[in-house]
């Protein structure tokens, strides 16, 4: 039976992968852009506006950016729900990417076992806890970021269909939300995402699935064990 595995396993489709690329260039885009745009008084910021032709073709990049990933979003979310309407994803609890109480269990044995309490890992399906932190991380962001932004981008479109009485202080408040939490998107992406994704040991440099759209069975079988067992059965182990 071990000869009829493959050494490779599809992870992610084409679409999925072009998502994320879509994904990433906005994300360095909006944070290149952003940041100059956030702290204009910080030493060498002139230069680095400067890079993105001035202020004002910095924030024209910057809207065109976050409104390329609004639609790759949304563009995500109908694939999705055209996926479950075809049939052609379903749900299983070993290969789900919804949050389920398990996952509260795998973070304390994983936490456990990195101090020494246990010798035994937790045994992740397809998606462990932190992929699922990581994913759904970005929905939030999407609504935080995404709506501020947009609001903020459009404000005389938009401000007919604010309430009155906020017109006042929605502005500000709008200004604090969306840069604050593009700040903590950026620190996320920089010490979660590319860590567990790509700079830790095994992965180090950089994981190539997101390009590829791979993963070697035998990496399946290190960190989704129980993937793997649910694809080739306990016995393969052997």
């Amino acid at each position: 039976m071990s000869n009829q595995i493959p050494k490779e396993i599809e992870r992610f489709n084409v679409t999925f992968r072009i998502q994320h690329v879509l994904m990433l260039v906005t994300f360095l885009l909006l944070s290149f852009t952003g940041w100059a745009l956030k702290y204009p008084e910080v030493e060498h910021a002139k230069w680095w506006v400067d890079i993105w032709g001035g202020p004002d073709m910095a924030g024209k990049i910057h809207r065109v950016a976050g409104v390329g990933m609004l639609l790759d979003f949304f563009w995500h979310v109908i694939y999705l729900g055209y996926l479950i309407g075809t049939g052609k994803m379903g749900f299983s609890l070993t290969t789900t990417i919804i949050p389920l109480p398990q996952d509260v269990i795998d973070v304390a044995k994983n936490f456990a076992y990195f101090l020494g309490l246990t010798k035994e890992k937790p045994k992740f399906g397809r998606f462990s806890y932190i992929h699922k932190f990581d994913y759904w991380a970005v929905f939030w962001g999407m609504f935080i970021i995404g709506a501020s932004g947009f609001i903020l981008a459009f404000p005389v479109m938009m401000s007919k269909f604010l309430p009155g009485f906020t017109l006042n202080w929605v502005w500000p408040l709008l200004r604090i939300l969306h840069s604050d939490e593009a700040l903590l998107a950026i620190v996320f992406i920089l010490f979660w995402h590319f860590f567990n994704e790509h700079l830790k040991w095994g992965k180090f440099p950089m994981s190539w699935t997101w390009i590829t759209g791979k993963i070697s069975t035998e990496e399946m079988k290190h960190e989704h064990p129980l993937e793997y067992e649910m694809r080739f059965g306990k016995e393969s182990d052997k």
